[in-house]
């Protein structure tokens, strides 16, 4: 081939209109497609977050009112997940914290929470302290979750664990009431 086909040719290619709209349609449709993915999972991981946030006040409002029962860990866990109706895995990802505090030295839970996905082997709980009567306690429960598209760019800024698990942290504080 000369050069003169060559220039020929590229003339000819920069001229030629066919296949635009396909171009434009192509870049277009993956940027529109990434927004819709991202507010996908933002819309999910906030469904999880409140109905997370809502099986625990409704947990909470029981242990505070069923007074002379002391629950266990296995029972407030039961209870959480069976208000969050739509949380997968629930009894399995999810791990509970509770402790005593004074309300004249206040002072919050460790930052880290202690989470624990179902691919984990099981670890001791960290801190689970029923409380007695008039007692100021703080529960914290942290779920982790799948991310529905792991690969988008929210997916990719979401902190994951080895195994591609998320996490969300919920805190409620309440006082137990007397027996």
């Amino acid at each position: 081939m000369n050069m003169n086909s060559i220039h020929s040719f590229a003339r000819r290619f920069r001229r030629d209109e066919d296949g635009n709209a396909t171009v434009e349609f192509a870049v277009y449709f993956t940027v529109f497609f990434l927004l819709l993915a991202a507010g996908v999972e933002i819309a999910y991981m906030n469904l999880r977050h409140a109905m997370l946030e809502r099986g625990l006040d409704l947990a909470t409002r029981e242990i505070r009112l069923s007074t002379g029962d002391i629950p266990t860990y296995a029972d407030v866990r039961a209870m959480i997940c069976e208000k969050a109706t739509i949380l997968d895995e629930c009894e399995s990802n999810l791990r509970l914290e509770m402790v005593q505090v004074s309300p004249r030295d206040f002072s919050a839970a460790p930052v880290n929470a202690d989470c624990q996905n179902a691919e984990q082997e099981p670890h001791p709980v960290r801190n689970f302290v029923p409380g007695q009567d008039n007692d100021l306690m703080l529960i914290r429960a942290c779920l982790k979750y799948k991310p529905m598209l792991p690969t988008t760019s929210l997916g990719k800024q979401l902190n994951k664990d080895e195994e591609g698990y998320a996490q969300l942290v919920v805190t409620s504080a309440f006082v137990q009431e007397p027996r």
